[in-house]
């Protein structure tokens, strides 16, 4: 019997050893084999995550995460303790304590396996899991399974525990294009990660298992019995107690889609810089880990969306109610989460949500708000209600709030925060503004539309449209530059043109219907005189407007070769016509709009900087010395374009070149100034600036409405229109429809600066005129008045001429051809 045991022993001993000897052999044979198709420990330390492309503010504040995944890294000391507590209760409990192969778990799955006869059940370690998802297939057959193990073992040798964790929450998917817990708890929650309640952080953690079916979008209720299970996991590892199991169990499932986390609102802006990306490296950049710095302000981009979105809703309310986007039957259940589903297909527009109406009273209305509650709209929220009834036509005022709203109407409302709201209805009409600094071209502000996500067209830099009267300064600074003064007489009176080609004539009028006879250069640009806009233009020649003009930046191939030229027939966006009021306000010279101050890849490394022509009226020589704000300087305005991180030499490429003379700009901008003082831009008074100037535009029919205004800091364009052209109505003009916007945003990006107004500079002198004829006049006239000329333009005496009168501009009958 003792040598029977012996035999058995031995026997089994050498079973043993051979079937060990041949594991070893086939591992090691396997491992050979497969070894060539493993990344190397270089390529995996080397990994690159698919980051989608992010876009900043000058100061560093996120515009827009834009890519194919929703990812943000982090590092271990990133991700809160209750996080990764609640991924190990769920996913690998003893990941601390093994070496990268659970094998109690991979003996407890293989149990599982044979007696249920698949093999549905596994024993993946996070490690496992962060090989397969970062090197390797999600296919289940044995090549890739010694994969996995081959690599998991790699993968432990080569890093520390944490930083596999780290990688593990950086890479899993997470449903929804999530990928990253970071990225997810932005999607699900709208939240930062240390902002996740344990709740939250359990329900993450539940997701991985099956991102597609378990995560709350997809399915509220497998996400809730997911969320159980990690929670009692983590209450069974003690990472949690009895009072906080209870809270998160208790926590409600949301089912909301949210969008990353921004700081700044400026969704224009981010596609303007994902597409130059684009075009510079292609159309891999957009994960490759980019970030984009742009020249945006972040509180002149607060200003411009408020500016804008309310300066349309107000336009949006003089043209009467249309009545409600909607109607709805109210549930029984008036629970917010009832109310909440049927405003599901409704988003938030701009400034403004949808809301459903649940109760109205004789003078007032209470309203559902999507993801906010109750709220009341009160009688001045509902009075401005009047019935659009045709075209321009609105019926009565309502009396009561029955006549406006009815339970069931779904409606957008502007709220206050304060349990308050006001009726608004989503803008038929579009609108644009863009800002920009004048001595570099840097783009401070731009919006261009109501609302980017409703309706991508950017109209800022997309929609070419008639500047109308906002191209007149360029044709009186044109006249300045050809004979005429500011001074010079001009007869605003009727004229008929006639056109051989079509047998017609062209009558064209002022938008008052009034004539004024002879009248001055200045009051012709300040009250905005068709009349004595064509009769300017016919006496310096197309060809000559044309040729000046271009030098401000506009396409000579968008101007018509005929005299309607002098009332801005040609096409033009609201950027090109910024820039071209930037030559004013900078005192004569051109510069070119930018948007990307400088581009960095994944590492940090800058491989694109702006280096725009600057402003410089000192710089005479080839080089000159200046001294620049450093980068990271702030401000109200911060300087955009100038060399940054000290004294520096900029050389003659980057001198801004000069394209008006500093006498003429300074007169231009003087006549400008009186636009505003007492003009048809005379509503901006109310920012009470004394170095603020602009110019009204309105084409006919009131189709595009405009205004560009300026000081020696800041240019600001609006327009206002409709995308399919038609009249704005009756009434609405660039005075009226554009200047308030402009005034909303230039009170907030003026407040903190002082009052900037230009010296005068050399070759402009100050002359007693005659308010009549714009002749000198003499010393003791009582009824003279002062106005400004070139030294080379001087007025005549009181036996002279006035330059840029000829008798044949003082013909009100002239019949010429128009062409």
């Amino acid at each position: 019997m003792k040598w029977n045991w012996f035999r058995i022993g031995v026997i089994a001993v050498a079973g043993v050893t051979g079937i060990t000897l041949l594991a070893a052999i086939g591992i090691s044979g396997a491992y050979a084999f497969l070894a060539p198709s493993l990344p190397t420990s270089a390529d995996m330390k080397n990994v690159e995550l698919a980051v989608p492309l992010r876009v900043y503010t000058r100061s560093g504040q996120l515009i827009a995460q834009i890519g194919e995944q929703r990812r943000i890294p982090v590092t271990y000391a990133e991700i809160p303790a209750t996080v990764r507590n609640a991924f190990l209760a769920a996913e690998d409990d003893r990941f601390f304590r093994h070496h990268g192969i659970d094998y109690a778990g991979v003996l407890r799955a293989t149990a599982v396996n044979l007696f249920t006869g698949n093999r549905a059940q596994g024993a993946s370690t996070i490690t496992m899991q962060v090989a397969r998802n970062m090197f390797l297939t999600q296919r289940r057959e044995w090549r890739r399974k010694l994969q996995e193990v081959f690599l998991t073992w790699r993968m432990e040798r080569e890093f520390s525990k944490e930083q596999i964790l780290a990688l593990y929450l950086n890479v899993i998917f997470f449903g929804q294009r999530s990928y990253g817990i970071a990225a997810a708890a932005e999607t699900y929650f709208g939240k930062p990660l240390d902002a996740l309640t344990v709740g939250e952080a359990a329900l993450l953690a539940g997701i991985p298992k099956a991102p597609t079916d378990t995560n709350p979008i997809a399915s509220p209720q497998r996400a809730r019995e997911r969320r159980s299970y990690v929670l009692r996991r983590m209450h069974e590892l003690r990472f949690i107690d009895d009072a906080q199991l209870a809270a998160a169990n208790a926590e409600p499932v949301s089912g909301k889609l949210n969008a990353p986390l921004n700081d700044v609102d400026a969704p224009y802006v981010a596609e303007m810089a994902r597409l130059e990306l684009v075009r510079r490296f292609g159309e891999a950049a957009q994960n490759a880990g980019y970030r984009v710095f742009t020249t945006i302000d972040p509180r002149l981009q607060a200003a411009a969306n408020r500016a804008l979105r309310l300066g349309l809703l107000e336009y949006d309310r003089r043209r009467g109610w249309r009545g409600p986007t909607a109607k709805v039957a109210l549930p029984a259940d008036r629970a917010p989460a009832a109310l909440d589903a049927l405003l599901v297909p409704y988003e938030r527009l701009g400034n403004i949500d949808p809301a459903l109406v649940i109760a109205v009273a004789e003078r007032s209305a209470d309203v559902h708000v999507k993801g906010l509650g109750r709220v009341t709209i009160p009688w001045d929220g509902l009075a401005w209600a009047r019935p659009v009834t045709g075209d321009d036509l609105r019926g009565p005022a309502p009396k009561r709030a029955s006549e406006v709203l009815a339970p069931g109407d779904v409606v957008y409302v502007v709220t206050d925060g304060k349990r308050t709201a006001q009726l608004v209805q989503v803008p038929e009409a579009q609108g644009a503004l863009v800002a920009l600094d004048p001595d570099d071209g840097a783009i401070a502000a731009l919006i261009g539309g109501f609302d980017y996500y409703a309706y991508k067209f950017n109209r800022v830099v997309q929609a070419s449209r008639q500047p109308g009267s906002g191209f007149k300064p360029f044709l009186y600074s044109a006249a300045l530059e050809n004979g005429f003064t500011a001074a010079s007489v001009i007869l605003d009176a009727p004229i008929v043109m006639d056109d051989p080609s079509s047998e017609t004539s062209w009558r064209p009028e002022n938008s008052s219907g009034e004539f004024s006879g002879p009248t001055r250069l200045r009051e012709a640009l300040v009250r905005s005189r068709n009349l004595v806009s064509i009769r300017i233009l016919r006496d310096i020649g197309i060809r000559t407007l044309i040729d000046y003009a271009v030098r401000f930046g506009f396409s000579r191939a968008s101007m018509p070769d005929d005299l309607t030229l002098a009332l801005g027939t040609l096409q033009a966006t609201p950027l090109d016509v910024a820039t071209g009021f930037a030559a004013f306000a900078n005192g004569g010279y051109k510069i070119e709009p930018y948007y990307i101050d400088r581009i960095e890849d994944a590492a940090g490394k800058i491989v694109y900087r702006a280096e725009p022509k600057v402003v410089c009226t000192e710089c005479g020589a080839p080089a000159t010395e200046i001294a620049a704000p450093p980068l990271d300087v702030p401000g109200p305005l911060q300087a955009a374009g100038a060399l940054r991180g000290g004294i520096d030499l900029l050389p003659a490429s980057r001198v801004a070149e000069r394209i008006v003379s500093a006498p003429n700009a300074y007169i231009m901008d003087d006549i400008m100034g009186d636009v505003i003082r007492r003009g048809t831009g005379r509503r901006a008074n109310v920012l009470n600036r004394s170095d603020i100037a602009g110019k009204t535009g309105t084409t006919n029919d009131a189709k595009d409405a405009w205004f560009n205004g300026f000081n020696r800091d800041l240019v600001a364009t609006v327009w206002v229109g409709y995308d399919q052209e038609r009249s704005l109505g009756a009434g609405e003009e660039g005075s009226r429809t554009a200047v308030p916007i402009w005034v909303h945003f230039m009170r907030e990006a003026l407040k903190a600066l002082p009052q900037h107004t230009r010296p005068r500079p050399p070759g402009v002198i100050e002359l007693p005129i005659s308010r009549e004829t714009g002749r000198l006049a003499p010393a003791d006239d009582p009824d003279a008045v002062t106005e400004l000329f070139m030294v080379d333009h001087l007025p005549g005496g009181e036996a002279g001429t006035t330059p840029g009168a000829p008798a044949s501009i003082d013909n009100a009958q002239a019949s010429e051809p128009l062409f």
